[in-house]
């Protein structure tokens, strides 16, 4: 099964009603072509970090699907759609594959750090004795 990364950035004038509707309508296409929601995530409102279209705000969403098949007719309907600002599908699961592999071929290695050795070196300068200042309680002596 491949895993899919969702996320469409919404204008912020769209509605929280029609926010529901559309985020609804693409599962719907994706479910359409066989593909499995496994997790959904309403990210709110955030501050793009470039103005897109003269909005410095927008709608996030993401959505996680599993399927055999890609979600091409999603990306294009979401290409079409005026009320989505930018999109992007990411196929996650080869990366998952790899952090697999390679946390199978380089187990984490329980590290020692050596002591530092301040007095061991013969050139390092003597340690400097606290001089003990009088107590706040005794007076000094008035001249």
């Amino acid at each position: 099964m491949r895993t899919y990364e969702v996320l469409f950035i919404l204008s912020p004038q769209v509605p929280e009603e029609e926010a529901t509707t559309l985020s609804t309508e693409f599962k719907r296409i994706a479910e359409g072509t066989g593909a499995k929601l496994t997790h959904e995530e309403a990210w709110g409102r955030r501050r793009l970090a470039y103005p897109i279209q003269k909005f410095n705000e927008g709608n996030y969403q993401l959505l996680v699907f599993e399927t055999e098949a890609g979600l091409n007719e999603l990306d294009r309907r979401m290409k079409n759609s005026d009320r989505i600002l930018r999109h992007m599908i990411v196929r996650t699961d080869l990366d998952h594959k790899r952090a697999e592999k390679l946390a199978k071929r380089n187990p984490k290695k329980e590290r020692l750090r050596p002591a530092p050795s301040f007095a061991a070196s013969p050139s390092a300068p003597a340690p400097i004795e606290a001089v003990e200042a009088p107590a706040s309680d005794e007076a000094a002596p008035v001249e």
